[in-house]
């Protein structure tokens, strides 16, 4: 049970991270930084706290996949924060959300798994609930920012589902560790890009900000991955599929109850069909009947 709640606050602390990025002053590139920077110190703090030494052997031979994850990673931060900033924060998670069916879709080319009838028809139900999504932008200013940051939330989704494949060739490290050298490296990678595309604005960042990034860093990173590492440690790849969830719908629920933000029917269809291919086709025990998977065979 303590896994189960541990691995669930996380989830729920990430489902509040749109939240607390639309009321820092700063660009995007540079909530991103901050938030690798603080969320690095904070878990290097932690390790050296619980007495666990990064192996650097292991880490040589892992560098170029490392590097990989780093750059999807930082990457996959800023077009969130992107897709934060110019459409409702229902839009940007289920955009956002997409990355696992992303995953299923090109799983076969890089990770040689065969796709199931269950899964095929998740993917083309997913992508039918995201058209969905994406139809409801019209032509008008409001509508077109609307598919300005479902778009950012889309491309975000394709670095977090490279993130996720490439995360399966990493070999001998455990989450934790991987996670810091991640945030270590993408914070590196991420300061030149700042200060050539941004210069040395992120240094008069405004003291109403401070508190928000802080958060953003502490909690939302350091502490919410430490949850969700300590939390799926002892879970099953079912439960931690199921619990999961609660990121999204935390998303949805702050949007609609907190924010005010409405959604249109055909977005609360798209989404309801997003989430639920995606919840089916990571649940082992949601089948097909016998009689549909032997036509198709």
């Amino acid at each position: 049970m303590k896994s189960k709640i541990q691995f669930l606050l996380s989830m729920i602390i990430f489902g509040t991270i749109g939240v607390f990025v639309r009321y820092i002053d700063l660009s995007s590139s540079e909530i991103a930084l901050l938030r690798g920077l603080i969320g690095s110190l904070f878990l290097t703090t932690v390790m050296f706290l619980m007495k666990k030494k990064i192996s650097w052997a292991i880490v040589k031979v892992n560098a170029l996949i490392l590097l990989l994850s780093s750059i999807a990673l930082g990457g996959n931060w800023i077009f969130l924060f992107q897709a934060f900033k110019h459409t409702t924060l229902s839009n940007a998670t289920l955009s956002y959300y997409f990355a696992p069916v992303i995953v299923l879709i090109v799983s076969p080319l890089v990770l040689k798994e065969k796709l199931s009838v269950k899964k095929i028809i998740c993917i083309a139900v997913a992508m039918l609930g995201m058209l969905f999504i994406v139809g409801n932008g019209g032509v008008n200013t409001s509508g077109l920012n609307d598919l300005i940051g479902i778009g950012y939330g889309l491309m975000a989704a394709v670095l977090y589902a490279s993130l996720m494949l490439l995360n399966k060739f990493i070999k001998n490290m455990d989450g934790l560790e991987t996670t810091v050298l991640q945030l270590g490296t993408a914070t590196i990678l991420l300061m030149p890009y700042v200060f050539f595309t941004e210069g040395f604005g992120i240094l008069e960042v405004s003291s109403s900000s401070i508190p928000f990034i802080l958060i953003l860093g502490v909690i939302h990173t350091g502490i919410g991955f430490l949850l969700f590492f300590s939390g799926m440690q002892k879970l099953k790849g079912q439960s931690i599929a199921a619990l999961s969830y609660a990121d999204p719908i935390t998303s949805l629920v702050i949007s609609a109850l907190i924010l005010q933000e409405q959604m249109a029917f055909v977005q609360i269809l798209g989404g309801a069909l997003l989430l639920g291919a995606t919840f089916v086709s990571e649940n082992n025990s949601i089948n097909l009947p016998n009689r549909l998977k032997t036509t198709t065979k």
